[in-house]
């Protein structure tokens, strides 16, 4: 390969996978996904992290043009998660003198991932400020813990100013022959679109974990975020730090709406529909409609957490909510869904109570305004149905 580099002493040794289609086995990625690492040439080699092991021959590849020969010293481990420690054992096998860098937690499940043992002299033990120094290069270890697994530690190479970032500041997309964000266009508001679906997704569960590292990375000189997927962020920091900062304190970033409707023959996505056009006719605001039976569940989960209100449409099904919908306000709950203005709409034919259902659920979440209009179909729109709607559209923008 032609490699990228960071800078003369810090290359890119990751790889592009096109041929997965769900990451994590349940989100799409039709643009495939990157795993990263990277190899810190100085003094001593340092190798930041492996891939996958669906890219096992394109990194050691890599790694040989990387190497030119030499041997490395140590290898980083900033997260256990298999795509990116799937080469370990393979590489410890190939490279059986290399230093394996990681903190006590780590080391810990370490078993759980590899079946050999990494004996004591081959172990450096990360703490909380602890430094490697490479030759000119000198890592200082942070500890990040639940962001997103309990193992998670980032570093920062204080000569060139970059900050390892493990899965913070990830996205899904493969990169082809560009590396940094300055070389890709649309940037930085296209990195938005797909960062968000993979933070909020992957980790925006633990936003205050997220918290407390951004107030760790505050303290550090950063000229470069080197994610283990994604591009790697090389100017206009203060933008996609905002992002994470609202993203992980579950704050809107704009204001919008999300329709998210689950219909059994169609009249339910009238009503959602009839409800966007009445918002559009009020407001330049945007609104984004989704069908919970056919559309990208993550995405519409990104949406409702970058725009500032949300209206659940939702057929009664068995007495209950259609699964689909049922799986969206999991989702949400599971994210820490709030600080938002929601809404809902019911259909049913006889005894609806898909209305209660989306009510409660939304009620549960965390400093909710929710609309007290209930908007009840029965079965059809009525004339009725459109008043209520066009209230309840003036109501989200009020």
């Amino acid at each position: 390969m032609a490699l990228k580099r960071i800078s003369d002493s810090i290359l890119y040794v990751g790889a592009d996978d096109r041929t997965i289609d769900l990451f994590e086995n349940q989100y799409p990625v039709s643009n495939g996904v990157t795993y990263n690492s990277y190899v810190i040439k100085d003094s001593k080699i340092a190798v930041m992290d492996t891939v996958d092991e669906r890219a096992t021959d394109q990194w050691f590849d890599n790694l040989e043009e990387a190497f030119e020969g030499k041997a490395p010293d140590y290898l980083v481990v900033s997260h256990l998660e298999p795509d990116h420690s799937g080469n370990i054992e393979r590489f410890l096998k190939k490279y059986p003198d290399t230093i394996v860098v990681a903190n006590a937690k780590t080391f810990a499940m370490l078993p759980q991932f590899i079946d050999i043992d990494v004996p004591e002299d081959k172990r450096f033990v990360a703490a909380e400020g602890t430094t490697l120094a490479l030759g000119k290069h000198v890592l200082t270890f942070v500890m990040a813990p639940m962001v997103h697994w309990p193992e998670v530690m980032v570093e920062y190479e204080s000569t060139e100013k970059v900050l390892f970032s493990a899965d913070g500041f990830g996205t899904f997309g493969a990169l082809g022959d560009r590396l940094k964000t300055s070389e890709l266009e649309n940037m930085p508001q296209s990195w938005a679109d797909e960062a968000r679906r993979y933070f909020i997704n992957i980790v925006g569960k633990y936003g205050p974990s997220v918290q407390g590292l951004l107030k760790k990375a505050s303290a550090l000189d950063i000229s470069v975020i080197a994610p283990l997927h994604g591009p790697v962020i090389d100017k206009d920091f203060d933008f996609y730090i905002d992002k994470y900062m609202k993203w992980s304190s579950y704050q809107p970033e704009e204001k919008g709406t999300v329709i998210a409707y689950s219909t059994l023959h169609g009249n339910t996505r009238k009503a959602a529909l009839k409800l966007g056009d009445d918002l559009k006719k009020l407001s330049d605001e945007p609104v984004v409609v989704y069908d919970l039976s056919r559309d990208d569940c993550a995405k519409a989960v990104a949406d409702s957490f970058r725009f500032d209100k949300l209206v659940l449409a939702g057929v009664t099904y068995d007495g209950g909510l259609m699964p689909c919908m049922e799986d969206f306000i999991y989702h949400l709950k599971m994210k820490n869904y709030q600080n938002r203005k929601a809404a809902v709409i019911e259909n049913g034919s006889w005894g609806p109570v898909a209305g209660k259902l989306m009510t409660d659920a939304l009620a549960s979440f965390k400093n909710m305004n929710v609309c007290e209009i209930k908007v009840t179909i029965k079965t059809r729109l009525n004339a009725k149905n459109e008043s209520e709607l066009s209230d309840l559209a003036k109501w989200l923008l009020n």
